[in-house]
């Protein structure tokens, strides 16, 4: 009996020092300096750290005390360029990406970043040129594709979501992180063929300020429509609109994964004949731009939609576009 009342006694001092914990300036700090990261930043950066700590290990060496060169080797290996013969590593952005990892954990430790080093720049556009990179650009989905695509959803449960999906990310130019962070408070039905949507944080704003996106109807894609048949038939009357499923086919209550936007993507384009290794989470979004580009649509209209403040990515793919419309050797050629 002593032991019990001792045993609950160290349940209560433990449970009073991790309250203590969380409520000291220290831990409310690092609450507020996490924050000015997104949650899919602070998991990439993780794994980059992650993986360069297992490099480490392997070695020797202390991750802390690694100098530059060692990242240039660190970089080196997870490219492939180690090996004789070299073999197919990371790409070029995923070493980019591990690089302000570091950075980001030497900082936190108040410590002088060696990836930062000129040599570690070098190393990386050195890469590049052995790797022959260029940069990969995933095709848009059109107009007439994703109206391919969703002739061959088919009328079941997975189905109907799929199609709510595809519709809503193109006629939005969702991200796919928007998409799977979408809820139903954030759709406001105005009319039966106009809907607004809030996205309530993404990649350009961080803050979570919000923005909205008009969507209307149409005819053809009709995402209104679409997304109001997957509410109704997946009884989601709250909460995330696209949730994963339990067993028996009921709304988990929980998000979607990013990864299965891609993996939708990818299933529909194979079924409408297109490479699926030449699309990715993105082609609605740029398909959108493409799209509006090729029925006339003016840049401003379009950047009302994609959020962007600056045209520079709107205009890549309007060229793209209309790379054939008055083409300068159409008269002679």
């Amino acid at each position: 009996m002593a032991r019990s009342v001792r045993f609950s006694a160290a349940i209560d001092t433990n449970h009073r020092e991790a309250t203590m914990r969380d409520n000291t300036p220290r831990h409310h700090s690092d609450t507020i300096r996490q924050a000015a990261y997104s949650e899919n930043t602070r998991i990439a950066y993780e794994k980059g750290w992650r993986c360069f700590a297992t490099y480490c290990d392997g070695r020797g060496l202390c991750p802390y005390e690694a100098e530059s060169e060692d990242i240039v080797e660190f970089f080196a290996t997870l490219a492939g360029q180690s090996s004789d013969p070299p073999r197919r590593g990371m790409s070029l952005g995923t070493l980019r990406l591990y690089r302000s990892a570091l950075n980001r954990r030497y900082a936190e430790r108040g410590k002088m970043s060696p990836a930062a080093a000129t040599v570690v720049g070098d190393a990386l556009r050195g890469l590049a040129r052995l790797k022959d990179h260029v940069p990969r650009r995933v095709k848009a989905l059109r107009d007439y594709h994703i109206v391919a695509m969703l002739d061959e959803c088919g009328d079941t449960r997975f189905g109907c979501r799929d199609a709510a999906m595809l519709a809503l990310g193109f006629a939005a130019a969702l991200r796919r992180s928007e998409l799977c962070g979408l809820k139903v408070a954030d759709i406001d039905f105005i009319e039966r063929d106009r809907m607004t949507v809030t996205i309530r944080r993404s990649k350009t704003d961080q803050r979570g300020e919000g923005q909205s996106v008009a969507v209307p109807n149409g005819k053809a894609i009709r995402p209104i429509s679409r997304l109001q048949e997957w509410l109704q038939t997946a009884g989601i009357t709250e909460g995330y609109i696209f949730q994963t499923f339990r067993r028996g086919g009921k709304p988990s209550g929980r998000s979607l994964s990013h990864s299965e936007v891609p993996r939708v993507i990818k299933r529909y384009a194979a079924k409408i004949g297109l490479d699926p290794r030449s699309y990715s989470g993105h082609s609605l979004r740029a398909g959108v731009v493409t799209s509006a580009a090729a029925h006339h649509a003016r840049l401003d209209k379009i950047m009302e939609v994609t959020r962007h403040r600056n045209p520079t990515t709107e205009l890549k793919y309007i060229r793209e576009a209309t790379v054939f419309v008055d083409h300068a050797g159409a008269g002679f050629l």
